[in-house]
């Protein structure tokens, strides 16, 4: 479980920076779904997280969002693999899908 709730950190953390450096780029409109997707992934990985290192009893459900939501903004940010930021980014989505997804096999 640690090694997942350090990947949701770790994305929550690329996310919010992704979603920075894009509202500063000159063509910030084009890049506006990536920016909602990173706010998203990063408020979901951070409750993940939170859930899974307080011990609760259901964290595989919030893992399977955050699954979703990783894999669904690591696409969007592929789109814009020539920034640094968001290919950071997409990295760091892919490793937290991952590891929410071997919580889930856990679960099961």
């Amino acid at each position: 479980m640690e090694e997942c709730i350090t990947a949701c950190f770790s994305c929550a953390i690329a996310c919010e920076q992704c979603a920075t450096e894009c509202l500063r780029e000159e063509e910030v409109k084009k890049l506006s779904l990536c920016i909602t997707l990173d706010r998203e992934c990063a408020l979901v990985c951070q409750a993940a997280a939170h859930l899974m290192s307080i011990g609760g009893n259901h964290p595989h459900l919030l893992c399977g969002v955050c699954e979703e939501i990783c894999l669904r903004c690591a696409e969007e940010c592929e789109r814009h693999s020539g920034m640094e930021h968001c290919k950071r980014c997409a990295g760091e989505c892919r490793r937290c899908g991952e590891e929410c997804s071997k919580m889930l096999q856990m679960a099961s």
